[in-house]
């Protein structure tokens, strides 16, 4: 799975939420156009999505190891780039 396969997933389940919808169109369309995305704007997707329970929803629809991909596809992204800019992972 990409960046931009992972964000679709997020945008596609984010429509009830207009505050998430906003984030993952902005993520996604930045993803597609080859542009990168701040780690700040990647965790804050997926904090989003976990609090307004799309992640759950796509486990439900996809299943866990494809939810687990996409998280996985998103959080090393912005780990890389906490590396990149020196930045330290919250723990």
């Amino acid at each position: 799975m990409d960046l931009k396969d992972a964000s679709r997933m997020v945008l596609l389940e984010a429509a009830p939420h207009a505050d998430l919808q906003k984030v993952a169109q902005a993520v996604h369309e930045d993803y597609t156009a080859g542009r990168e995305v701040p780690c700040v704007a990647l965790t804050g997707m997926l904090a989003e999505a976990s609090r307004k329970g799309v992640l759950l929803r796509l486990k439900q629809r996809h299943g866990d190891d494809a939810v687990k991909d996409m998280i996985f596809v998103l959080a090393r992204e912005a780990d890389r780039q906490r590396t990149v800019s020196g930045q330290r992972a919250a723990r």
